[in-house]
C-alpha cells in the first residue's frame, strides 16, 4: 500500500499534452505517484500519494509538471510529526489539516 496523506489537497498539477514520455517523473517519485504505460506519456496514478518533494518537477525536461515543494498539507502533517505539534499547513481552511 503506498502512503497516502490528505486526499485532494496536493498542488500538483500535470500537463499531458507537454509529456514526451521519458519517464523521468516515474524514476524519481518516492511515492509512485505516476506511471507509465508501455509505448506511451506518464500519468498520475496515485495523486494523493504526493509529499509535495517537487523531484518530479525539477526532473521533467518538458515542463510538463508544477508543484509547489516543500508547501502545503503533506508538508505541514511531516513537520508537525517532527516537531511533536499539530500540522499547520497556513491555509487557514478548517477542512485543511
Amino acid at each position: 500500500m503506498k502512503h497516502r496523506y490528505l486526499n485532494g489537497v496536493t498542488t500538483l498539477e500535470y500537463n499531458i499534452d507537454k509529456c514526451v514520455g521519458c519517464g523521468k517523473c516515474t524514476e524519481v517519485c518516492p511515492h509512485g505517484v505516476f506511471e507509465m504505460a508501455l509505448g506511451a506519456k506518464a500519468s498520475v496514478f496515485q495523486r494523493d500519494s504526493c509529499m509535495e518533494c517537487g523531484a518530479c518537477a525539477l526532473n521533467c525536461p518538458t515542463g510538463s509538471i508544477e508543484v509547489d515543494a516543500g508547501v502545503g498539507c503533506a508538508a505541514a502533517i511531516t513537520l508537525g510529526w517532527l516537531r511533536g505539534k499539530e500540522p499547520s499547513c497556513g491555509c487557514g481552511g478548517s477542512e485543511c489539516c
